[in-house]
């Protein structure tokens, strides 16, 4: 298996867009919307500045594209052109594909996560704890696997056509409302009591938590880990279900 994790690696980093949008991307968009903002004005009932508060969504948000947009498409156009059906002549069991879509995904979103805290640390100003660094990146990189589950799922769901609009469109429904994009707290009251319920939205307050020097909510918990069991067995179902038609 280290083998194929090996060439998702490369073919991943050979995938100048991909590195772009997963890599670059989020830390543009936090420039844009942090960077006029000052270091004083905090985020209603959060306590946090606005650097700081979406220093932690555009870590997520590019760890979200990184393990979901990476791993749905490729498994959909690997099925497609047959490469999946190839593998399972192999001694390679079913399992170990979708490790090394995973793992391969969650080695590249890592990169995401800290040149986004890099370029809050540095444009921004924005300071933590040695303690809270490593917390933070260790939790959104953990955290990653929840929509890397999701990435599989869609992947054997959709078609090599369909994939692209599927994962566009749960990808930024998802980034949106889940918060990554503006605090939910400028959302109508209906749109806020939503958004709690959704993955993005538990995933991002994990290291909000972490800032605030907080233990993670119980809610925010039983959300990403009732999330991850629907995607993982929906993943492992529509494989399953995948390799009865090979």
């Amino acid at each position: 298996m280290s083998d194929l994790v090996t060439l998702e690696l490369i073919r991943a980093l050979r995938n100048r867009k991909f590195l772009f949008f997963s890599v670059i991307y989020p830390s543009v968009l936090f420039l844009l919307i942090a960077g006029t903002a000052d270091g004083t004005t905090t985020i209603d009932g959060t306590g946090l500045t606005l650097p700081t508060y979406m220093m932690v969504s555009m870590a997520s948000f590019g760890a979200l594209t990184a393990v979901l947009m990476g791993n749905s498409e490729r498994i959909a156009k690997e099925r497609e052109n047959g490469w999946v059906r190839q593998l399972r002549l192999t001694p390679l069991p079913g399992r170990g594909y979708v490790l090394a879509k995973t793992a391969s995904a969650a080695v590249v979103s890592l990169p995401s996560i800290v040149i986004v805290f890099v370029v809050a640390a540095v444009a921004k100003g924005v300071r933590l704890e040695a303690w809270q660094w490593l917390a933070l990146t260790g939790a959104i990189w953990a955290g990653s696997l929840v929509f890397a589950a999701l990435g599989v799922a869609i992947g054997y769901l959709a078609s090599g056509d369909a994939v692209r609009p599927i994962t566009m469109i749960v990808y930024f429904g998802l980034s949106m409302l889940g918060g990554l994009w503006m605090p939910t707290t400028t959302f109508p009251g209906w749109l806020q009591d939503i958004s709690q319920w959704l993955p993005t939205h538990a995933y991002a307050a994990l290291g909000r938590a972490i800032e605030q020097s907080q233990a993670p909510q119980a809610g925010d918990i039983a959300v990403l880990a009732v999330s991850f069991l629907l995607f993982a067995g929906g993943a492992a179902w529509l494989y399953r279900k995948d390799s009865l038609k090979a």
